[in-house]
């Protein structure tokens, strides 16, 4: 059997938008995706997606690359080279709100 992997990093920004958006457990009931660019196509340079919000405040960027999507938190870079790898950056991303909202 042959499995799909989803590595376009448009499609991958995508799917992390929809994971981060749809959860609504924890800190990630306070996310946005916002400043999306439904035009935007990824780029050798990277080309900015989206912006990630939490109860309005800014949490990070995603950027689209070729082959994958980066996740920039400022102090921190998370690299989605794939469709599954989306779930292991969402955790990541409620972790980080997990400790900003009880620190």
């Amino acid at each position: 059997m042959v499995e799909d992997r989803v590595t376009d990093g448009k499609r991958v920004a995508q799917l992390l938008a929809s994971e981060l958006t749809g959860l609504e457990t924890g800190p990630l009931d306070l996310v946005d995706v916002t400043d999306a660019d439904p035009a935007a196509e990824p780029s050798p340079a990277g080309t900015v997606a989206y912006r990630v919000t939490a109860a309005g405040a800014p949490v990070g960027t995603v950027v689209m690359y070729p082959e994958r999507a980066v996740v920039d938190l400022g102090d921190d870079e998370l690299v989605v080279d794939s469709g599954a790898a989306v779930k292991q950056v969402v955790d990541a991303v409620r972790e980080r709100l997990r400790g900003a909202v009880d620190g």
